[in-house]
């Protein structure tokens, strides 16, 4: 597909490194030539210096070949527009990043009124993952399917589970759990694991199960964790609002700390409920004032990447408390993996992760939709879910006689609401939704995750 992307700051250069290795033709486009050029460098993509809300430049960088512009640049009103004029100019696809809180109620209006396929406020939802992460505590990871529904979780074996040394054929008759075992890593080696394969304490695992099932799971397995009450939040950008805003409706004390007194001020006046500290919270001085070793949850979401880590590990040194952290620079990322400092949170993911979820899916001609898609274990697994079309393969014979690519495990189907835990005699249905994880490249529609011939 050829797509062009409006905007090459941290999101659009991601963005363009991950469809141009998903196989498509990427143009980017800014008004600055040294990020141009920085993202033409990064990957094969082709650059272009301009302006996305101008119909001539867009014109001249190809607008009526696309198929979809994604409007990525740092404001959302320029977003909106550079949309609008690419789809009356080119008739394409449109996605936009919309940031800002005030265009939050207001959002389908918009969609409707400007034509946008599609738009995506990566600080909301990076908002939510933390939330999901902060109602089980002992996650490292939660994502959603079904609706919500069925949920991915990933979990740590401790010493002395009774998950420790089992084989997964004997799982069902020793634990007794609706779970299912979908991805195991263990130190850098991940598997999507068969009856035969046997659990060790400190594999991190990433099991399907409804969250009804999941204290109960817990229980059996002696993975504990303390209910979190009060969180503090180191920062006070858009993320930090956006939680702030859900914790507070679930009855979780807040604290935030923000250096910029006029934000603070913001922030005082939209959450009355939170309490708002102007300071520096890399400060030691400043975080012991404020109890930060009382905490049941920090999380570090300050603009430095550098800053988010040292708070991290000092919070490592003085407490158990739940760690959550926001790092923008991939060769952080890779280089703190080993390091104590909890669950790496990045709206670069979160956006590539929506947009390709959207491309697959104009992609796939069979009708299976791709409905979610998250990048599990640093993007080396992929988990999605699929709407089966009436003509795709896979309805025509049980699981156990499909043709199933290695690595590829199907984890549930949802049959209007009934969640079924697959077995070889279960057959998948037209108007299915499919859960699939897989380290396989180019499944874009659940055809795919059959054998070719």
């Amino acid at each position: 597909m050829n797509i062009l992307i409006a905007g090459c700051g941290q999101v659009g250069r991601s963005l363009a490194e991950q469809l141009y290795r998903e196989g498509h033709e990427v143009t980017v486009m800014d008004t600055d030539y040294s990020v141009v050029e920085a993202a033409t460098a990064a990957s094969d993509v082709i650059g272009f210096q301009g302006d996305c809300t101008s119909l001539s430049a867009q014109m001249e960088a190809g607008i009526q070949d696309m198929d979809i512009l994604i409007a990525a640049t740092n404001q959302d009103e320029k977003n909106m527009l550079a949309c609008l004029i690419a789809k009356k100019a080119g008739n394409c696809q449109t996605i936009a990043r919309v940031r800002d809180p005030q265009y939050l109620d207001e959002i389908f209006f918009l969609r409707e009124e400007l034509g946008l396929s599609m738009s995506i406020n990566p600080e909301r939802v990076a908002a939510d993952d933390l939330v999901r992460l902060i109602q089980i505590p002992s996650a490292l990871e939660v994502d959603t399917f079904a609706k919500g529904k069925v949920s991915l979780i990933r979990l740590v074996i401790p010493e002395g589970s009774v998950l420790d040394g089992l084989y997964l054929k004997d799982y069902s008759s020793k634990v007794g759990s609706a779970a299912l075992i979908c991805v195991v890593e263990r130190g850098k080696e991940v598997t999507i694991p068969g009856g035969d394969f046997q659990l060790k304490a400190g594999d991190s695992i990433s099991l399907t199960l409804s969250l009804a099932d999941l204290n109960g799971l817990l229980q059996k397995t002696g993975i504990k964790a303390k209910k979190i009450r009060n969180v503090l939040i180191a920062g006070g950008g858009m993320i930090s609002y956006y939680l702030a805003k859900k914790l507070i409706e679930l009855k979780i004390s807040v604290k935030i700390i923000e250096k910029d007194p006029k934000r603070c001020d913001e922030l005082a006046e939209v959450l009355p409920k939170a309490m708002v500290i102007c300071g520096d919270a890399t400060d030691k001085t400043l975080l012991l004032e404020e109890s930060i070793e009382d905490m049941d949850a920090v999380c570090c979401l300050m603009g430095q990447d550098e800053a988010n880590i040292l708070l991290s590990l000092y919070v490592s040194k003085i407490s158990d408390a739940k760690k959550m952290i926001k790092i923008h620079r991939d060769s952080y990322e890779d280089m703190v993996g080993d390091l104590p400092v909890g669950t790496i949170i990045s709206t670069k993911r979160i956006t590539a992760e929506y947009i390709t979820r959207f491309v697959r899916s104009m992609q796939n001609s069979v009708g299976s939709n791709v409905e979610a898609l998250y990048r599990l274990m640093d993007g080396r697994v992929e988990a999605l879910e699929f709407n089966v079309g009436k003509n795709s393969q896979v309805t025509h014979a049980a699981i156990r006689e499909l043709k199933i690519r290695k690595n590829t495990l199907i984890c549930c189907i949802n049959r209007k609401g009934a969640i079924i835990r697959p077995g070889g005699n279960d057959r998948i249905a037209a108007g299915d939704s499919v859960v699939v994880v897989t380290t396989e490249h180019g499944v874009n529609g659940i055809d795919d995750i059959l054998e070719k011939w």
